[in-house]
């Protein structure tokens, strides 16, 4: 969905060979535990690693809802260092959801957080609110630009989130690849126009 104004999309990865199977590890994993000197592969902080990692992509998405939801689950996982690490993510997470009545944003990051924080809340005209003033003070943002491309395929604005995702594009070409795993673009995957904008590369379009 959104992302944050610093690229959040290299997550580091190590891989630990699981019964011949490569699975996904977070380089905050915790440590294998160890029985009789010999390194066991415990599926339950497996399945608590896959969750912190699950987690941690939508908290860098600034999905918020969807990593406090992940992030109370690893919280309840076996590994105590996972557990940890949830609950500061977690602590983040529930403060950046917070509707911030009590704050006046004034520069165009505090509107883009906060159109950030209606969009997860579903408050979708405080949220439109929000990031076009944020639009309006830093109009070559293209993390603004892309969160209303974003909420326009929530509102199901097509032609609007086009043009949105287009400028967000035109202005860091790696949204492309972001929008192309984002499950918020959902509602354009069927318009010909959206594959031709994320896939430059098929029938010779150029964007």
């Amino acid at each position: 969905m959104v992302k944050a104004q610093k690229s959040a999309s290299g997550r580091t990865r190590s891989s630990v060979p699981a019964k011949g199977k490569p699975s996904k590890k977070s380089n905050l994993a915790a440590p294998v535990p160890q029985r009789g000197g010999v390194e066991m592969v415990n599926p339950l902080v497996q399945a608590q690693m896959k969750l912190y990692e699950e987690a941690m992509a939508f908290f860098h998405q600034q999905k918020f809802q969807r990593a406090k939801q992940e992030l109370e689950k690893v919280v309840a996982g076996p590994s105590k260092e996972l557990a940890d690490r949830a609950r500061t993510h977690l602590r983040i997470a529930e403060q950046r959801m917070k509707p911030t009545s009590e704050q006046n944003p004034k520069s165009p990051e505090d509107h883009y957080q906060r159109g950030v924080a209606m969009m997860n809340l579903g408050r979708w005209d405080e949220a439109r609110e929000s990031l076009e003033k944020a639009r309006k003070l830093a109009p070559k943002a293209d993390h603004v630009h892309y969160a209303l491309a974003a909420l326009d395929c929530l509102t199901g604005e097509a032609d609007s989130a086009l043009a949105n995702l287009k400028v967000a594009i035109d202005l860091r070409p790696s949204n492309r690849y972001h929008a192309r795993n984002d499950e918020d673009f959902a509602f354009l995957q069927e318009d010909p126009r959206f594959t031709e904008l994320l896939y430059p590369e098929k029938e010779g379009y150029s964007g």
